[in-house]
């Protein structure tokens, strides 16, 4: 029997079901490792509830792009968190009818069930877009900043461009391929209206490996990510709640003044093998270093000076941030790492990055040029857009 007109339909419809898997991330593979619950979590009826963004845990991508934004200086308290909340309601639309598109296409008659397709045929990139807000931007709304939300300190060494750095909305979009995150780039801006103006941007990738995978490297050469937190050590460290806090640094490195040094001496001062990322003590890339192990002889096995022990969670208590950075080639003179880490308190990385300044001499090579922090929104659900639990 047709139901009336006017009747309510209470059945999910296929987008509000796709804005709650999606948590504004676009690929069923990266969801479904996001929502899998680590070992010792809570039951699948617990973890359901959760809606997190995706591009935090997802698995890395070859390719990211940074983008942010400030809000229109005019707009200020409810007025100014309307106009945003209308953007955010635009962008989740957008983000989950772009995963539709690639449902529809993986699914459809392209006679491939492995892997969406682009329209010219070739395989649709693992997309994810995961958003936050400035320390400035709730305050200026007339809103209670997120605890842990606050500018990061000056740090010695940096030399820090004001262009490249800071905005009230932060996002980090994700993919196999460039040219999908550059298009749905140009889809947000272009939604975003007069609200948000873009500020910067930067994009980055993962350099070729010579080992075919793993650990991605940097353009010094070693991996970048080793000794990572576990499923479980994210629940403790990273997320709080559905939330976290992401720090995006831009870091130019000296790269052929490094390339000079005997391989030897590069491994002394990132304190880790070059060819293994192993520990210099031996072990494998994932095992921890102890900064305070001495050989027979009493010596320390990783020198005191080194990266390594410098950033050592140890010497936080066991605290640890979930890395996931890439590397920029801005022409022959200017290329470096844009570190990306996801943590429970940015409060973490101000420790390490102080300690690295003072006692760590691959501070000697690198020199940060731009940053940003921003709290890491909640995810979307059904009838709940990005944004709903900030703006309300």
């Amino acid at each position: 029997m047709p139901k009336a007109k006017n009747a309510v339909d209470d059945t999910p419809t296929r987008r509000s079901v796709l804005i709650a898997g999606a948590g504004i991330g676009l690929t069923a593979t990266a969801c479904t490792r996001e929502a899998r619950p680590p070992a010792g979590a809570p039951g699948p009826g617990a973890h359901a509830a959760r809606r997190r963004q995706a591009g935090v845990t997802t698995p890395q991508q070859a390719t990211a792009l940074i983008l942010a934004y400030d809000l229109d200086p005019a707009l200020r308290g409810t007025a100014g968190a309307r106009e945003l909340k209308a953007v955010l309601e635009r962008w989740t639309r957008a983000l989950a009818e772009t995963r539709e598109t690639a449902e529809t296409q993986q699914t459809g008659d392209t006679g491939d069930t492995g892997e969406a397709q682009e329209a010219g045929g070739g395989r649709v990139a693992r997309l994810t877009a995961t958003l936050g807000v400035g320390p400035g931007l709730p305050d200026r709304l007339g809103l209670r900043a997120p605890d842990a939300l606050r500018d990061l300190p000056s740090f010695p060494g940096d030399r820090l461009d004001p262009a490249r750095c800071g905005g009230d909305v932060l996002v980090q979009l994700c993919a196999d391929s460039a040219d999908a995150t550059e298009a749905t780039a140009a889809t947000l801006t272009r939604l975003a209206g007069d609200t948000l103006s873009p500020r910067w941007r930067q994009g980055g990738f993962l350099p070729p490996s010579p080992d075919g995978g793993g650990t991605p490297r940097d353009l010094l050469g070693f991996k970048n990510g080793s000794a990572n937190p576990t499923a479980e050590e994210c629940e403790r460290w990273v997320w709080s709640g559905d939330a976290t806090y992401l720090v995006v640094r831009r870091v130019h490195l000296r790269v052929e003044d490094f390339a000079r040094l005997a391989v030897h001496r590069q491994e002394e001062i990132v304190g880790r093998r070059r060819a293994t990322g192993a520990p210099l003590d031996g072990g494998s890339e994932h095992d921890d270093v102890d900064p305070l192990a001495k050989d027979a002889q009493g010596r320390y096995t990783t020198p005191p000076r080194s990266h390594v022990r410098a950033a050592s969670p140890r010497l936080d208590d066991g605290a640890r941030m979930l890395r996931r950075s890439y590397s920029y080639a801005d022409g022959p003179t200017d290329q470096g790492l844009l570190f990306l880490a996801f943590m429970r308190d940015p409060a973490l990385f101000a420790r390490v990055q102080r300690r690295m300044a003072a006692q760590d001499d691959l501070a000697a090579f690198t020199q940060a040029r731009g940053s940003a922090v921003a709290y890491v929104l909640p995810g979307a659900g059904p009838g709940r857009p990005l944004g709903a639990e900030l703006l309300g």
